[in-house]
């Protein structure tokens, strides 16, 4: 198994603290502010958290590659290996780092279950952040009630092994269409999951805190009856509006009273 990173970039150090200032950040300011420098789409479009009071995390990203099953290959004998024989599925579940996210790669296909409540269990006991997988899980149920972050495109009963095989480890791969490296910074909330390029961790953290509460403030004012031809987006008068009332504490009832200069 290599360990092949995004260049130089992927070694960027990301302090934990940048991490968990990302994990609070919604998902709408942090996919605007990657736009803005150039990236399309990170977001994981119908991959969707099983249980919604458990949803946001942040963490670096552990990869799992599948490809298609084979018959002569994903048997049900191989549920138990033979002896001195690895089980790269497990492999990974033991190997995951405490605040890591085991994302995989199940090829947009959701017949089968990527896992069920059994590893997503030992995942949290290890301090993982989270799983995601562009596929399936099984044991939907209990999921729904584990207070552990796991997201998926649908709930099966189906086995992994009717479908997907475990080809590889902590490689660059693709998952919802969204190519994912080791290490990159996966952040998830109610509405999804957005990979985030390593490199560019600190800067979202301070780009999407700003725009966080802009967007806040801007809601309060069309929500108090305000047209959005220039407010939304700002224009210079309304962000100087924003920086005053801002001055003046932030309340949500003062929103489009306060006004710069007057």
């Amino acid at each position: 198994m290599n360990n092949p990173t995004n260049g130089q970039r992927n070694r960027v150090d990301v302090p934990r603290e940048v991490i968990d200032r990302l994990r609070n950040v919604s998902s709408g300011s942090l996919t605007t502010e990657l736009f803005r420098k150039g990236l399309r789409q990170c977001f994981l479009v119908g991959v969707k958290p099983l249980n919604k009071k458990a949803a946001r995390f942040a963490g670096e990203a552990f990869t799992l590659r599948m490809i298609p099953a084979r018959e002569d290959v994903d048997t049900y004998d191989t549920l138990t290996p033979y002896p001195n024989e690895m089980n790269l599925q497990w492999e990974a579940v033991e190997r995951i780092g405490k605040g890591q996210v085991l994302i995989i790669d199940s090829r947009n296909d959701p017949r089968a279950a990527s896992a069920g409540a059994m590893l997503p269990t030992r995942l949290k006991i290890r301090g993982a952040e989270a799983v995601v997988t562009d596929g399936s899980f099984r044991d939907g149920i209990e999921l729904a009630e584990l207070d552990f972050p796991a997201y998926a495109r649908e709930v099966v009963a189906s086995t992994r092994l009717s479908f997907h095989h475990v080809a590889d480890l902590n490689v660059p791969i693709s998952c919802a269409d969204v190519a994912v490296y080791p290490g990159d910074i996966v952040v998830g909330d109610g509405d999804g999951v957005t990979v985030v390029p390593r490199h560019l961790a600190a800067e979202m953290a301070d780009a999407c805190e700003r725009r966080d509460l802009l967007e806040k403030y801007l809601y309060y004012r069309v929500e108090a009856g305000e047209g959005l031809y220039g407010l939304y987006p700002p224009t210079d008068q309304t962000r100087a509006d924003y920086a005053a009332w801002k001055e003046a504490g932030g309340k949500r009832e003062e929103a489009g009273k306060i006004r710069a200069g007057k």
